[in-house]
């Protein structure tokens, strides 16, 4: 908000001359200044209890869940030859059933892939090259996803949605935190908007007034000169519904080429971006 400042000038005003019998005699009276404006105070930015009250409801609701099911398109800007940036998406299919268990279905854009764990390993598989890399995994979600990074650079961008704690995740590091107001046009439904910095990442996030289900989240990292956006978009949501049992595993995995389960060598993917928490393991 801009402020301006009011300028006032004072002017010697004559009253009048009067006449004396043994002289002429001048008074001159002065106009009284004006009461200086009180400045609007400035804005003080800060953890907004509404904006907070709407992410600890998400987050309480997405950590209530047994199983949960949706559909994930991630859209990122990737710079260009030309200056402007280029956009990419993928589309993700997510199964997961707390505490150990999880599918990631990833048809496309770019090379299709898949990934399971089931508390007991974690695989990923290129069906298009049918390769399989399969390794011991932790015993949750919260530990194979940050295994299955700092092994293998796999991360999903929608980590803080399928975490043991979504609200905990982003409080350790917040710093702001305001409310927008409402929509109607994310998801063809009524989402309250908010605004927060965790960490070094600014968010935008459209998160459902009566289901308290996240629907579209934007990030911009603050350390990214370019400010180039991250764009999720989270919909067909399905909350404690069954999962048969083999959901977490794949049959087509049988034929396919064993590899190493490793960091590959190309680290710079384009829309790759770790979360702030997790840091592959230094080499010795």
């Amino acid at each position: 908000m801009i402020f301006e400042k009011l300028k006032w000038s004072v002017t010697a005003v004559v009253l009048g001359v009067l006449l004396a019998a043994s002289g002429n005699a001048q008074q001159t009276h002065k106009a009284a200044r004006p009461a200086a404006k009180s400045a609007a105070p400035a804005y003080q930015p800060g953890l907004e209890p509404h904006a907070i009250d709407i992410l600890k409801a998400a987050g309480a609701r997405l950590a209530a869940a047994r199983t949960m099911s949706f559909t994930a398109v991630v859209s990122y800007e990737s710079p260009s030859r030309l200056g402007p940036p280029l956009i990419y998406s993928t589309r993700s299919e997510v199964t997961m059933q707390r505490p150990d268990k999880l599918r990631v279905i990833t048809p496309g854009d770019g090379p299709p892939s898949e990934f399971y764990y089931d508390g007991k390993t974690m695989m990923a598989f290129a069906p298009k090259e049918n390769l399989v890399a399969v390794a011991d995994a932790p015993p949750t979600i919260d530990d194979a996803l940050q295994a299955a990074y700092v092994k293998g650079a796999i991360y999903f961008p929608f980590t803080d949605v399928i975490v043991t704690d979504p609200y905990k995740d982003i409080a350790d590091g917040l710093k702001l935190a305001f409310y927008i107001g409402q929509s109607i046009v994310v998801d063809n439904t009524t989402t309250d908007m908010v605004a927060y910095i965790t960490g070094d990442v600014f968010v935008q996030a459209w998160i459902g007034t009566e289901d308290k289900l996240p629907r579209r989240i934007y990030a911009v990292y603050l350390d990214d000169r370019a400010r180039l956006r991250h764009v999720l978009a989270l919909s067909n949501w399905k909350l404690d519904v069954p999962v048969p049992a083999d959901a977490f595993a794949s049959t087509q995995t049988a034929g396919a080429a064993r590899i190493a389960f490793a960091r590959p060598d190309a680290t710079d993917v384009p829309g790759m971006k770790p979360p702030p928490k997790i840091r592959a393991a230094k080499t010795q």
